[in-house]
């Protein structure tokens, strides 16, 4: 099984860069890393069990995204602070931003967040977070021309009762220039269930990509993993493996390098 230590931290950093060639042209992102969650908010009132749940964070997106990055050659950001404080991915004053209920699970810890907290939690963990992430693409910008933006999350075997048959999902919005070889080519290992905007739409809420890549033109995708399939390290370097391998074509095709604005 995957463990994650230590489980609080007094004051967690906003992210985890993990250094890369800015000639790659590419920067991996993981809004949902970690489920720290600081000290001073006494665990938010859950259990521990709930604390290492999905609400908390993507299980095994954090070491898909480091394996992707480092097969590529590429930089990393990943948030450094549990979705359950503040999610990464989604605007600030969002209803889903500071949650007070979580895939049906009351966070007492949330219940009365008023705006001075409610910004404090943004000013020392979402902004930094996305400004890094301008930064490094910033750097590739420099470096390579037009960057290509890769994010990576994952999700329960079920939602509710309703088995979720996929095992990797393709996040894509208007832009589908990486959406389309990447689905061929999935599909294209038969023991795959790939889905096309499954289990979520890309056309839906997806403020990372939206905000860095989609605003400005830049290729970008979002891969879903099925969490039963990353139960332990071994499972996540298939993942990163297997990623980076679907990956390497698409962004070699030096077509991709340039911004598009729909």
């Amino acid at each position: 099984m995957l463990h994650f230590t230590p489980l609080d931290h007094p004051e967690p950093p906003p992210f985890e860069r993990v250094d890369g060639a800015p000639e790659s042209g590419v920067l991996v992102v993981c809004d949902h890393a970690s489920p720290v969650i600081p000290g001073r908010y006494g665990e938010l009132g859950l259990s521990g069990d709930e604390r290492l749940a999905h609400i908390a964070w993507d299980i095994g997106a954090a070491l898909v995204s480091k394996g992707l990055a480092r097969r590529l050659g590429c930089p990393a950001v990943l948030a450094g602070i549990s979705r359950l404080v503040i999610d990464c991915n989604r605007q600030p004053g969002d209803p889903c931003s500071i949650p007070t209920v979580s895939g049906g699970i009351p966070v007492p810890g949330n219940a009365a967040v008023d705006d001075p907290e409610a910004d404090a939690r943004a000013e020392s963990w979402f902004w930094p977070y996305h400004h890094e992430i301008g930064t490094q693409l910033a750097h590739l910008f420099r470096h390579r021309g037009v960057p290509a933006m890769v994010s990576v999350h994952s999700f329960t075997p079920c939602l509710g009762a309703e088995p979720r048959p996929w095992h990797v999902g393709v996040l894509s919005n208007r832009d589908r220039r990486m959406a389309e070889p990447l689905l061929a080519a999935l599909a294209m290992r038969g023991e795959l269930v790939v889905g096309d905007n499954q289990p979520y739409s890309g056309r839906e809420i997806n403020y990372t990509l939206d905000t860095h890549a989609g605003a400005a033109g830049l290729p970008h995708i979002s891969f879903e993993i099925r969490q039963d399939l990353l139960a332990d390290e071994a499972a996540c370097e298939h993942w990163a493996e297997l990623l980076a391998l679907v990956l390497n074509p698409v962004l070699a095709d030096e077509a991709l390098r340039q911004a598009i604005v729909y």
